[in-house]
């Protein structure tokens, strides 16, 4: 695979991730407490809230390394384990192109 189309594919998860954001931020506004809503609709709302909130700290994450693995496209650093800077496979970077560690190092 070239390296290019390697670039093309992070890029495109970037995007991916910041529209993910933009939805869970949108999801984990307040609920007011004016709102007709039953009680146990109202609990179901928070639980709800609470679980978005979870998924939108995974998502910031996740662009977080994004970036810091685009930034890295291109150096000598890219597709190398942060850790024991053995190289990545290229399989683990198609799948999960956020990894910044080996296999084995990420256990």
């Amino acid at each position: 695979m070239e390296t290019s189309s390697l670039r093309e594919k992070i890029e495109e998860e970037i995007g991916k991730t910041q529209l993910l954001i933009t939805e869970y931020k949108e999801l984990t506004q307040p609920i007011e407490p004016d709102c007709a809503i039953g009680r146990v609709s109202r609990m179901d709302a928070i639980n709800n809230k609470s679980v978005t909130e979870s998924a939108l700290r995974s998502a910031e994450q996740k662009l977080k390394s994004l970036e810091r693995v685009l930034s890295l496209y291109g150096t000598p650093e890219f597709g190398r384990c942060i850790r024991c800077k053995a190289l990545i496979p290229i399989g683990r970077i198609l799948f999960r192109p956020e990894s910044l560690t080996c296999v084995n190092c990420a256990s």
